[in-house]
């Protein structure tokens, strides 16, 4: 028996525009990603067992309430690459999820795991896939697995020397198109932070199908935000700090806005943001001692509440 055991990160948007539909119903977005060092453990076995002369999966995780079989995307990550690479292998993928991202959050929890499985069997296995190939078998799966993949190969110690050098492999993107087209950025957010959960889950289509009837007003300048992350400009980032789904969400579910209004009392308005189509929100700490402080006051309003930061160890200039 073959094993890996990766870490999938969590993602925030530290911005989010809509700026149109499709006629299939997809939006296009205008949007920067940044990874985040919380993460959930995945622990992939492959067992060869040439009399079966099939592949089979399966998925355990440690919530109770999560789907193991097609529902998951995780699941669906063995399945596709079983498809598209099974065809002279028969045995078994054993996928273990020790999840610590909330479920349904906004973070890209279920996305990271699917890259990672991703990242798992194309070790396993032996593929040798390129960063390319595993970026646009993951577009396949969702919108968030492509970015999950570039972050996991920067991140995790396991894949990084595999694409060391890759200018696919990066922390921070900026996402176009219906979120799959991706320019890494060299420098991102490198902060402290507070991401609390409210006690729900939001459907995203149900968000983005809301805001095409909505008047926006604010949208941000991305162009103006991957600039200021470049120069270090903190002012020009929080200016930036915007996502258009607020909008519907904060109005539709007052429990998020109740958390976003909490953490900005405590972090300051123009540091808090959701994430994604929410329910999750996250705001920027100065230093590991505020964010830790933080984090208690917010878990006497949500359970999931944790501190955490980006995945790029030097924090050095944003508060200044």
């Amino acid at each position: 028996m073959k094993k890996i055991q990766l870490n999938s990160f969590a993602k925030i948007n530290l911005s989010l525009d809509v700026l149109g539909v499709l006629d299939n119903g997809f939006h296009l977005v205008d949007m920067v990603m940044q990874q985040i060092l919380l993460c959930d453990d995945i622990l992939i076995k492959w067992k060869d067992e040439p009399q079966d002369q099939s592949i089979q999966i399966n998925v355990s995780t440690n919530r109770y309430f999560l789907p193991t079989d097609e529902r998951n995307l995780a699941y669906k990550a063995a399945l596709l690459m079983a498809d598209k690479y099974g065809d002279n292998r028969s045995g078994k993928v054993t996928i273990d999820i020790m999840k610590r991202i909330p479920v349904a959050a906004g973070l890209a929890g279920g996305s990271g795991n699917a890259a990672a499985v991703l990242h798992g069997l194309n070790i396993l296995w032996g593929l040798e896939l390129s960063m390319k190939e595993l970026i646009e078998t993951g577009e396949q799966l969702g919108s968030d697995v492509p970015f999950c993949v570039m972050g996991q190969a920067a991140a995790d110690n396991t894949l990084k020397p595999r694409f060391l050098g890759d200018p696919l492999a990066c922390h921070c993107a900026l996402a176009t198109g219906t979120g799959t087209t991706l320019k890494p950025l060299k420098k991102g957010l490198r902060s402290h932070l507070v991401l609390s959960k409210p006690p729900l889950s939001v459907s995203t289509a149900t968000v983005y199908k809301g805001i095409d009837s909505m008047i926006i007003d604010r949208h941000p300048d991305n162009n103006e935000l991957v600039n200021a992350l470049s120069s270090g400009s903190m002012k020009l980032v929080r200016k930036n700090m915007i996502n258009v789904l607020e909008n519907f969400t904060l109005t539709q579910y007052p429990i998020v806005k109740q958390t976003k209004m909490k953490l900005e009392s405590l972090c300051g308005a123009d540091n808090v943001l959701m994430s994604g189509s929410g329910p999750a929100v996250f705001g920027l700490c100065e230093n590991i001692r505020r964010s830790r402080q933080i984090c208690d006051d917010m878990l006497k309003l949500n359970r999931e509440s944790f501190w955490t930061r980006n995945v790029v160890i030097k924090i050095n200039f944003y508060f200044r």
